[in-house]
């Protein structure tokens, strides 16, 4: 499989000092402020960071802290540094440095401009290997029209890295169990196949791949459950499924799933011995939000304990996010802020729990950075999801074929989640069956 090139620009180790006697440092000591930064690029979304203050004597920042990550695909990066015709300049990365009071949010309307720093764009930056295009302190300052310098220094690392991923397209619906074809410029190429079922009663010889019992007998209950996708390599056999362990039932006195009983998805890879062998890899939890617009919420857990049935000891929250239900949206993983607890350091420590079946556990979640991200239209709309998964949790077929159930299970949750008020479309419904 060849990879799509994407680049990462990570802003890291951000750190402000300021001489004691400025008038800037005495307002921020007395009002018991804290500080942020906004840092711009371009067109994309501005993403906010506290900044650390750093005293005289302790002038080293936290190395090891990621302010802000863009990711740029090649079409992007190169639009990025071409320059128009209505300006001759490339444009700078911006970070603006606020002050606040403590408690209140890191808003740029809470705050007052400490001070302001631009890095320029270079062409540099479209090489193809790590560049570290600015490292160390430099001096903010407010702009002229304020007539005032604040004294005030920033830390800040700027690196360029490339981030290679894999596409991925559904040609069709889940359920319509589709092909899922691998993009790669203008060439796409069946990569799995997918097989959609529900109710079929059907077991595997470990239990966790169940389409649960069978038909509903009752027209007036209301549920979903039994819901099941397998993903397929081109020789086959199955590589990973999404299984609807928790059915999705609607809360009394609401026809909605809600937060506090949410469904959830079980995701695994194949064993070794074939079908009848199945390791569980993660936990997908889903909930309709609150609200006349409410979304769809989704909570992905990662199994870090392989021995044994799962339970909710042995798994560790990596994401939470809400799609919008009326335009969809992206489910993304995203590693970067990522922080592991001790007693989850000590289970990836534990040689009892790594195994064959943990791939890439240990990078998945140390490795800070760009996971996956999965594409899905909104609630009622054709829905064909698009996948990016970064190329470094990818070492054979059947990785990428655990993160394909986990995006059809991330798209199949949108109708599982539909108002119960609301008929779920044909494709989900067997002759004898209300839902």
């Amino acid at each position: 499989m060849d990879p799509n090139a994407f680049v990462r620009i990570s802003v890291a180790s951000v750190a402000l000092k300021m001489p004691l006697a400025s008038k800037a440092w005495v307002d921020v000591l007395s009002a018991s402020s804290s500080c942020f930064c906004e840092i711009k690029l371009s067109n994309f979304p501005v993403q906010i960071a506290p900044v650390p203050l750093v005293s005289l004597k302790k002038l080293e920042p936290d190395y090891q802290v990621i302010a802000a990550c863009f990711y740029l695909d090649e079409p992007s990066l190169r639009k990025l540094l071409t320059t128009s015709c209505f300006t001759s300049s490339l444009p700078c990365l911006e970070i603006t440095v606020y002050a606040s009071k403590q408690g209140s949010s890191c808003r740029v309307s809470s705050g007052k401009v400490l001070g302001k720093f631009a890095l320029p764009v270079g062409g540099e930056w479209a090489v193809a290997k790590p560049l570290q295009v600015h490292s160390g302190w430099v001096c903010i300052e407010k702009s002229k029209a304020d007539g005032e310098r604040s004294g005030a220094e920033l830390h800040l690392n700027v690196t360029i890295e490339p981030d290679p991923r894999y596409i991925f397209q559904f040609d069709d619906q889940p359920e319509l169990s589709p092909q899922i074809l691998q993009v790669q410029g203008n060439s796409r190429q069946t990569i799995f196949t997918c097989k959609f079922s529900r109710d079929r009663g059907w077991r595997s010889r470990n239990g966790f791949l169940d389409g649960s019992s069978g038909v509903e007998s009752s027209k007036e209950r209301k549920e979903r459950k039994g819901w099941l996708i397998i993903i397929h390599d081109l020789s086959g056999s199955p590589v990973a499924a999404a299984s609807m362990i928790t059915p999705f039932v609607p809360t009394t006195g609401s026809d909605c799933v809600s937060r506090s009983n949410p469904g959830a998805w079980l995701i695994l890879r194949a064993g070794p011995v074939g079908e009848d062998n199945w390791m569980p890899w993660g936990r997908l939890e889903a909930w309709r939000e609150r609200g006349t617009k409410g979304g769809l919420g989704c909570r992905f857990q990662l199994v870090v304990d392989d021995v044994g049935v799962p339970s909710a000891g042995n798994f560790v929250s990596v994401t939470e996010t809400v799609i919008s239900a009326q335009n969809g949206g992206t489910f993304l993983i995203d590693t970067t802020k990522f922080r592991l607890d001790n007693q989850v350091c000590a289970a990836l420590d534990n040689p009892h729990t790594s195994g064959d079946f943990c791939f890439s556990m240990n990078p998945f979640l140390t490795v800070g950075g760009f996971v996956m991200s999965v594409s899905i239209q909104g609630e009622g709309k054709c829905s064909k999801p698009e996948v990016q998964l970064a190329m470094m949790h990818v070492t054979c077929i059947e990785d990428a074929g655990a993160f394909m159930a986990l995006a059809a299970a991330v798209d199949l949750s949108m109708d599982a989640c539909r108002p119960f008020s609301k008929k779920l479309r044909k494709s989900f419904v067997p002759s004898d069956s209300c839902l």
